[in-house]
Order: structure tokens, then sequence, then C-alpha cells
């Protein structure tokens, strides 16, 4: 399966659900990161420890896709439509990841609105870092009623950032909320592979 991560804004959690879900599926099959991010954020994520997959850059991809029954790529944010053609014609699933702030979902309908004219009906928006205990992600589903929406959202978590400064996955570092923070891309797992 090749699962696209991407999004019209950055800061949204893409590349933390990219690393994410390419540890559930790495979980039952070889799995492969692209990170395609000019920032190299899921590069660097993974340089500074031990993930349970591999990591590449887009340039050296080609050499490293064929070893793989997963692959996930991490995608520069704010793609053009010559670019996100090219990335709904390349992949099974694409995922847009989204805050549930007025800037974001914005962006998203953007995305959402280039998307149709493309026909492509092969892509689910993700609910990430939304603040946990608080209405806001309530609010944006019902916003987003319409679309193809992932049932679960990734709510925000402290852990998350220990999780990158260690190059961990999050339920691997030492916070109260880490398991917890887990379960959201666990669930999320069952979303995309049932």
């Amino acid at each position: 399966m090749l699962v696209t991560c991407t999004s019209a804004k950055g800061g949204v959690g893409k590349t933390t659900s990219s690393i994410h879900i390419a540890a559930l599926l790495a979980s039952s099959n070889p799995t492969l990161l692209i990170d395609g991010d000019p920032n190299h954020s899921a590069l660097r994520w993974s340089k500074r420890g031990n993930l349970p997959f591999q990591v590449v850059d887009l340039m050296s991809a080609a050499k490293h896709t064929r070893n793989f029954e997963h692959i996930v790529f991490d995608t520069p944010a704010r793609p053009n439509q010559e670019d996100l053609e090219a990335l709904v014609d390349g992949c099974d699933l694409l995922i847009i990841p989204t805050t549930p702030d007025i800037l974001s979902i914005d962006a998203t309908l953007e995305t959402v609105d280039l998307l149709e004219t493309l026909k492509c009906d092969r892509y689910r928006i993700l609910l990430t870092i939304v603040p946990a205990g608080r209405k806001t992600g309530e609010q944006t589903r019902d916003a987003l009623a319409e679309l193809p929406l992932f049932k679960q959202s990734i709510r925000q978590y402290a852990a998350y950032e220990k999780a990158a400064l260690a190059g961990l996955l999050v339920y691997e570092v030492k916070d109260r909320n880490a398991r917890i923070a887990w379960s959201d891309y666990q669930r999320l797992g069952k979303e995309i592979l049932p």
C-alpha cells in the first residue's frame, strides 16, 4: 500500500502522522517512509533514534522502493495542482492532515476542491493537533461532515515533541500521555487497514 500525507499548510502534523502511520504499517510488513519535504523532518527524526522502518530522502527513494510492502510518502507542504495530480496518481490513499483552526481548514478545503477537479476519491482528511478535552475537534468535525473524514482524530500531546526530539515513536517516550497518544494512531490504523 502506498500512503501519501500532504497538506496545503505547514505545521499541521503531517510528518508526525507520516512517522506514526509508517510505524503502524511496519508492525505487519516491511515499510519505507520517503521524506519528500525540503525540511527533511522525518529524516532528522529517524537519525536521532531508532525507528522500526527505513526513512529515505526523495532523491534516493527509487533505489529502495522495490523492497517494501508499504510505502509512506511525506510530501512538501502546499502542493500545486500539478503536484497534487501526480500525488493522486501515485498512491492508494491520500491523507490530508489538518488542525481544527480556520486557516488550516481553509487550506484543506482548497485542496479538496483541487482533488474534486481531478476526480480523486482516494483521499481522507485527518484532524490533528486537536486540543484534548475541548470541543474544538467536534465542532471542526461537524463543519467538515460532508467530506471524507477519518473517524479518529489525533489529539495534541507534548509526548509528540518528546518523541521527535528523541527520535522515537510516541509510545516509547516517558510521558504520562504517551500511550494515550499512541492509541489515537492505533485506532486510525484500523481505519487505514481494516
